[in-house]
């Protein structure tokens, strides 16, 4: 009887096992069918660009040449190894390979995630938490380097939530996770920030003279881990790029991914605020400060800040597992007994097995779809006819920006906010949204323009068709297209 019911727990052990490389296999498959949807923002050009440019001249940037407005500036790319990695996939698949990447991004960070609340919760509340993070992220799941670091922010942040559980340090082995998420994205700055939080959460119930000592070997670990972020090619030069875009002030009201939470309507965001306090209010939680610090902390950045919102979703389960996990009764089997060698050898069986199908399936997908940008990020018809004009110096919507890096044509602005400034990018903003319409012919005569390609839904086209000595010579559902009016040809 005993036997059995050890057989049993294995069995259950190996299939528990199983489930995040299922949950995973899943929501690749399912970013996989609906790929054009993760490409939706003009950056993705550009950051092609930039990979492509580094693996043909083996060496990263570190000063700005796709703009006329700011060429020989100061810039360094804090995403260099994610763009090689886009440049590659997308030498090799097209479209395809960006689209490719992201979804195994977003399949790898759901697996983790419930890799690491199974220590605490049941399996399909963790698989639920994951499903509901992947849901809140929605809005910001796209091709760009920072989903293939979301992996990373997830181990990270969990490795040292589980080092805050233990009461105990974080192994510096896992200091190259740092060092890897530096290379990805400028987005390690948030892995560095939480340190000093996990620690309180260690801290915290212990006795002072042990306190001091565990806080000791926080802070020097907090301290290998900013020179760990330090390990790449532009060495500390990576911890000042990744804060510059912090400093942008009013700007980051204004681009939509950097601008507050919005509840003007009902949004999923709103719907996870309003269950996490119901959930709380009904299990009777009871959070230590540390704890609720982070919560708040994750929340504040949430509301101030769109895009935080994914990391709002994925680290908040990961700070409540354990308390959750305390309230329930219905884990202790599992942890009777272990997994044997021939059950390790399923498991690993059966993961090859579900990466096989998917990879099969991505072939099979991939030879009878073909995926395409969307069309308002990428205005061809207007950028073929600038083109066959001649135009050297040309006044481009900020959306647009991406897509004219991506075709070799020299910007006026574009995606990389902190290179321009916020007095530069807002005077663009004020000036094409009518805030501030006596700011567009200031701008025109100081740079020189000698066209203009403007989103066609904007108001900076209505006011260039009445400012002197502008002629609008072209129009479609995306762009207008203004030239000077002795520029103007049959």
């Amino acid at each position: 009887m005993s036997l059995s019911f050890e057989s049993s727990i294995a069995v259950q052990n190996r299939a528990r096992a199983l489930v995040p490389l299922c949950v995973g296999a899943g929501a690749y498959l399912f970013f996989l069918c609906v790929g054009d949807t993760l490409l939706q923002d003009s950056d993705s050009f550009w950051q092609i660009k930039i990979g492509q440019w580094i693996l043909d001249h083996h060496a990263l940037p570190t000063t700005d040449f796709y703009s006329f407005t700011r060429p020989g500036a100061p810039w360094v790319s804090t995403s260099w190894l994610s763009q090689v990695a886009f440049a590659l996939s997308y030498t090799q698949w097209g479209w395809a390979g960006p689209v490719i990447l992201t979804a195994a991004a977003v399949a790898l960070s759901a697996a983790i995630l419930i890799y690491l609340l199974d220590a605490h919760l049941e399996m399909p509340r963790s698989v639920l938490f994951a499903m509901l993070a992947v849901v809140l992220s929605l809005h910001h799941i796209l091709a760009r380097p920072h989903m293939l670091a979301l992996p990373v922010m997830i181990a990270w942040v969990g490795m040292l939530m589980a080092a805050a559980d233990r009461k105990g340090t974080p192994s510096w082995y896992w200091l190259p996770l740092m060092s890897l998420w530096a290379n990805l994205h400028g987005g390690f700055v948030l892995g560095l920030a939480l340190i000093g939080p996990m620690s309180f959460v260690a801290l915290w119930g212990l006795e002072s003279g042990k306190q001091v000592r565990l806080l000791l070997r926080w802070f020097l670990f907090g301290v290998a881990a900013l020179a760990a972020c330090c390990v790449t090619p532009y060495g500390w030069r990576t911890l000042l790029g990744a804060t510059n875009i912090l400093n942008l002030g009013e700007l980051l009201t204004v681009i939509s991914e950097w601008s507050p939470a919005n509840f003007a309507t009902f949004t999923a965001f709103e719907g996870a605020l309003l269950g996490l306090i119901a959930l709380g209010l009904y299990r009777g939680l009871t959070l230590s400060p540390p704890r609720i610090l982070m919560i708040l902390l994750l929340t504040w950045m949430a509301l101030g800040h769109v895009r935080s919102i994914e990391a709002f979703a994925f680290l908040v389960p990961l700070v409540l597992a354990k308390p959750l996990g305390e309230t329930s009764s219905l884990q202790q089997a599992d942890a009777q007994t272990g997994e044997s060698w021939p059950a390790r050898y399923v498991t690993a069986a059966g993961a090859l097995m579900i990466v096989a199908a998917s990879w099969t399936s991505t072939s099979i997908f991939m030879s009878h779809h073909r995926f395409t940008f969307t069309m308002d990020q990428t205005p061809v018809a207007a950028t073929d006819l600038l083109e066959k004009r001649g135009a050297q110096r040309i006044f481009n919507a900020y959306r647009f920006g991406g897509y004219l890096i991506g075709r070799d044509i020299p910007v006026f602005v574009d995606g990389r906010a902190e290179l321009y400034g916020e007095k530069f990018v807002m005077d663009f903003f004020k000036a094409t949204e009518g805030k501030k319409p006596e700011l567009l012919p200031r701008l025109l005569e100081e740079y020189k323009i000698d066209a203009t390609l403007l989103a066609a839904d904007a108001p900076g086209p209505q006011i260039l068709d009445h400012l002197k000595g502008w002629k609008r010579i072209y129009t479609d559902n995306i762009a207008v297209i203004h030239v000077r009016e002795d520029a103007t040809a049959p």
